[in-house]
């Protein structure tokens, strides 16, 4: 204890000093910090891309034989053999008897310009939905009504807005309610405005001028497209979701009976592990590259500790002549250099905090996050530098002679 004591006064002893000795260690402790808190915002980002819709599992059908489908391959099943048409009684097969399939929806898609009260929006996303759509989505309507039985089999020219879609041409949500907007050459009715959580994300585009929804049935009919384009399966655990997954595609194929390809999913967590593997690749590069400042720091503290031991030589001259062995001499040097280096990592670390806060609220859709094992590395890491950098001044003071350091002037 007494020997931290000794530290801690020299260090106070010489603040000015000690601070700028310290400048390294907390530009390299910084760096580090706020490199390894952005690549892990920038994984988390896209594991939750990925994630956040991953108990709802898309089934496709394929020509390739292999049981592990890159999402990446260049092969697009949709320029040959599309496959059979699907059929929503496959799906409700497969909701009934696969255990794990909580429910499912099927879609198809157009873009389109969509004009109203005399403004227009460009290449707005249309889905068309299907009667257990909104059971799984769960959208907030904020004004209106969702579809109903009746909309599907009378094939009603209605149509849903999103909030962003609704305010950019009518103002405000209640305001759309009722009126008529055209989509291509027909007219549509609002019915109802809804709230979708991942509209502007990297999955919907972020460029898109909105979204709406009307029934599949209606957008087959009037767009020309097939009246489904894509299948999900709901899973109730999401840990499973690839798993059961799998299992409702093979379910498929077996009841399509088709021959000539097959149906499957997109593995996302093949995608995700390459994803996050890269950039912890990344991270580590440029942690190591912005670590290189900490061996400066570390170097700047031997050279203050040599500077300390001078100044101090006839100080442990009289604390050998009074009983102080080698080795408490070399501990009293270690420990101060360690304390340096460790007032230097917590104010690197401090000053990672704020510069961390400030990025996450000027990076949109990123939240770089500093974990515990982070902060507790970086303060070990300076304790070490501290350490092996203290080494060689702390041997030099403990091997002084003290008749020879008495004498020091």
């Amino acid at each position: 204890m007494e020997n931290w004591k000794f530290a801690l006064g020299s260090i106070m002893g010489h603040k000015m000093r000690s601070f700028l000795t310290t400048l390294g260690i907390i530009i390299g402790v910084a760096s580090v910090v706020v490199i390894m808190a952005l690549g892990q915002g920038m994984t988390n980002q896209i594991t939750n891309m990925f994630a956040s819709d991953s108990k709802d599992v898309q089934i496709y059908y394929t020509t390739k034989k292999s049981d592990d489908v890159d999402i990446f391959d260049d092969e697009d099943p949709t320029t040959a053999d599309k496959g059979p048409a699907i059929k929503e009684e496959w799906l409700q097969k497969i909701k009934s008897d696969l255990p794990g399939v909580k429910n499912y929806y099927l879609t198809n898609s157009t873009t389109s310009t969509v004009e109203g009260n005399q403004k227009k929006s460009k290449n707005v996303n249309i889905t068309g939905v299907n009667r257990t759509y909104f059971s799984v989505k769960k959208y907030k309507v904020l004004a209106g009504r969702s579809f109903e039985t009746n909309d599907y089999s009378s094939f009603s020219r209605i149509v849903m807005l999103d909030t962003k879609l609704a305010v950019k041409l009518f103002g405000s949500n209640e305001n759309a309610l009722n009126q008529h907007v055209s989509i291509g050459s027909k007219t549509y009715l609002v019915v109802g405005v809804y709230k979708d959580p991942n509209a502007g994300s990297e999955q919907y585009g972020m460029q898109s001028g909105g979204n709406a929804v009307m029934t599949n049935t209606q957008l087959a009919a009037e767009f020309n497209v097939d009246e489904v384009q894509a299948a999900f399966v709901h899973v109730s655990d999401v840990k499973k979701s690839t798993k059961v997954g799998k299992e409702a595609a093979s379910m498929m194929t077996r009841l399509s009976a088709v021959e000539t390809g097959r149906f499957t999913i997109y593995d996302m967590s093949k995608v995700v592990s390459q994803i996050k593997s890269a950039y912890s690749m990344m991270t580590t590069v440029i942690g190591a590259i912005a670590g290189i400042s900490l061996l400066v720091g570390g170097i700047g503290v031997m050279n203050i500790m040599l500077v300390s031991v001078t100044e101090r030589t006839r100080e442990i001259g009289l604390r050998k002549a009074l009983g102080a062995t080698r080795q408490k001499i070399l501990t009293q040097f270690l420990i101060e250099s360690m304390v340096l280096t460790i007032l230097g990592g917590l104010i690197g670390l401090a000053l990672a905090v704020g510069l961390t806060g400030l990025l996450g609220s000027s990076i949109p859709n990123m939240k770089p996050s500093i974990s515990l094992n982070i902060a507790l590395g970086s303060l070990i890491f300076s304790a070490l530098i501290g350490i092996v950098f203290g080494l060689l001044p702390a041997n030099k003071a403990s091997k002084l002679d003290p008749i020879e350091a008495l004498r020091y002037e």
